[in-house]
């Protein structure tokens, strides 16, 4: 057994986007989001989707939209993004503006508007100075530290931030998420994860003699894409920190009187560079 990892979006919307098979799918965003058991899980969803299987030669964003609808009958829009991006605050601002183009535009389908949900997993450590691995984020009231806006809900999953071993985990909710997070490197279902069986069903879903000739391209075309951005975002901070370094000894060079032709031949800078330091 080859399983395939779910981080790619191409493995994640094979694994989990099937509208005839969608135990996997509500499980995993009930046990993430903390909704199993409540008033708010989920028991329907379809999936929109900027692209679909195995036209993705194009593909530079990694959203899924997800429709889905609680016990309560409210309705909800649930993004899942599944890679770091450069700016990544940024980003979120985006994202959740996009949500909000996708609602009823008109004054009077406003009380129609759907909530939003935002599930965001991030290969890196957002938040250095938090411990915890998930996190869930409102609009608050300063003062009363009230959420009176529920049209909104940021859900962050930072993965290195999990470590919980395999014969350690507790919960559903651990276990989609090592899945989630290890599933890659794996070659065989640990029996610690057998079961639930929606668990073992992803699992299966994730090997890739499940898969065609067309999908099992699209997965590695989308993981040389994956592997492009990182390599121009970890370039982006190597000649940035190279850079930084060059300009704090053309300072000190500067102060020192060493003659700017001389501090752009070490350094690499421009001489304009210098004289505006």
């Amino acid at each position: 057994m080859k399983l395939l990892d779910p981080k790619n979006d191409v493995a994640f919307f094979k694994i989990f986007a099937n509208e005839n098979k969608k135990e996997p799918l509500l499980s995993f965003l009930n046990s993430i989001l903390c909704f199993t058991g409540t008033d708010r899980e989920i028991i329907d969803f379809t999936v929109e989707s900027p692209y679909r299987l195995p036209r993705l030669e194009g593909l530079r964003d990694s959203i899924l939209d997800i429709k889905a609808v609680d016990k309560r009958n409210i309705h909800y829009i649930i993004s899942v993004q599944l890679l770091r991006t450069f700016a990544y605050e940024k980003k979120l601002l985006y994202y959740i503006k996009k949500a909000s183009r996708q609602q009823p535009a008109k004054a009077e389908n406003y009380p129609k508007k759907n909530q939003e949900l935002l599930l965001s997993f991030l290969d890196f450590e957002f938040f250095e100075d938090s411990p915890g691995y998930a996190s869930r984020y409102f609009l608050m009231n300063e003062k009363t530290s009230l959420n009176n806006f529920l049209d909104f809900e940021l859900n962050l999953v930072e993965l290195p931030k999990f470590t919980v071993p395999l014969e350690q985990l507790e919960d559903i909710k651990e276990k989609w998420i090592y899945f989630f997070k290890n599933a890659g490197n794996m070659t065989m279902i640990p029996k610690e994860i057998e079961s639930p069986v929606v668990l073992k069903e992803a699992f299966e879903a994730a090997d890739q003699k499940s898969w065609t000739k067309e999908e099992l391209e699209s997965y590695d075309n989308r993981g040389i894409l994956i592997q492009d951005e990182r390599g121009r975002v970890q370039h982006a901070y190597e000649e940035g920190v190279k850079k930084g370094v060059a300009i704090e000894v053309a300072k000190n060079a500067f102060k020192d009187g060493v003659p700017i032709q001389m501090i752009s031949k070490i350094t690499g800078l421009l001489e304009e560079e210098i004289r505006e330091i």
